[in-house]
């Protein structure tokens, strides 16, 4: 199924969602640009989905994008904390609190 996953920036939307092969939405988050910073506020994969890693690709691409750009960023949603918690790679990239 993991190769089945499409990531893509639904900049209409404002998030970042999963397809699978055929086209059904298997999660997304949602998130909110700054200057300089983008903020992922709310992560959800759809309960079919769950545990077949929908939310760590979303996360990786979506993490990966805002260093392409050059963005800063701020983690809003327990997911994302969590997720750069344990994937150090990102750390530059978090944005410290004020």
């Amino acid at each position: 199924m993991e190769n089945e996953i499409t990531v893509l920036d639904a900049k209409e939307r404002s998030r970042y969602e999963a397809q699978d092969a055929d086209g059904n939405l298997m999660g997304f988050v949602d998130y909110k640009l700054h200057p300089g910073v983008i903020t992922f506020l709310h992560a959800e994969t759809l309960p079919d989905f769950r545990g077949h890693g929908v939310a760590g690709r979303i996360a990786t691409k979506s993490l990966d994008d805002a260093r392409a750009l050059g963005l800063r960023v701020k983690p809003a949603c327990p997911f994302y904390k969590d997720y750069l918690e344990e994937h150090t790679e990102y750390a530059d990239l978090v944005k410290a609190p004020e």
